[in-house]
């Protein structure tokens, strides 16, 4: 190969990723890069809060979406919602929960 050759696939390398760049801010102006409506994405509705792998086949996950909180256990047998509560009621759900037994009680069981 002479340094004609080279030169020519230089420039055509350079042709391609300008191209590239050129297809990509095309996209994103019209609105059709990132999954996300144009004029929305400054109003998220939906977030993953938190994720906590359980085993290699189980995963907990806690969304918020507006203002409710969904526990979802997603596995390779289904998904299944757990808990759904207002946001920021898990923990408040969690303080009433240690109350809730003394409470909830029989008066003749004997406590656990």
């Amino acid at each position: 190969m002479d340094l004609d050759q080279y030169i020519r696939f230089l420039m055509a390398l350079v042709f391609v990723v300008a191209l590239i760049m050129v297809v990509a801010w095309v996209m994103r102006r019209v609105g059709m890069a990132g999954g996300t409506v144009r004029g929305r994405a400054r109003q998220r509705r939906l977030s993953v809060v938190e994720a906590l792998p359980i085993d290699a086949k189980r995963r907990l996950i806690l969304v918020r979406r507006d203002d409710r909180e969904h526990l979802i256990l997603l596995s390779a047998n289904g998904d299944l919602l757990v808990d759904s509560a207002p946001a920021g009621g898990f923990d408040t759900a969690l303080a009433g929960t240690a109350d809730a037994p003394a409470a909830s009680a029989p008066a003749g069981s004997p406590p656990r």
